[in-house]
């Protein structure tokens, strides 16, 4: 079950390489155009951005797991 979801990762990890070196014209068009204390606020406002989506899509896969593991329980 272990290797199986390692193999899983590995391959999302690897699927999702090609998007990482995309980037919006308009956003590296900006970025380039301001300032270093600029770029650092944007760097800074995409991350901030990032960590909701990430904490409740995190919260919803350790549910989900949690209620598989507690209906497992209960059918033995």
């Amino acid at each position: 079950m272990k290797r199986q979801v390692a193999r899983l990762a590995l391959g999302l990890a690897l699927w999702s390489a090609p998007a990482l070196a995309q980037g919006c014209a308009m956003c590296y068009s900006t970025v380039a155009a301001s300032s270093k204390e600029g770029q650092r606020a944007i760097s800074k406002g995409v991350l901030i951005l990032l960590v909701p989506p990430l904490g409740f899509m995190s919260a919803g896969v350790g549910f989900a797991f949690r209620y598989g593991r507690r209906r497992d329980q209960q059918q033995q």
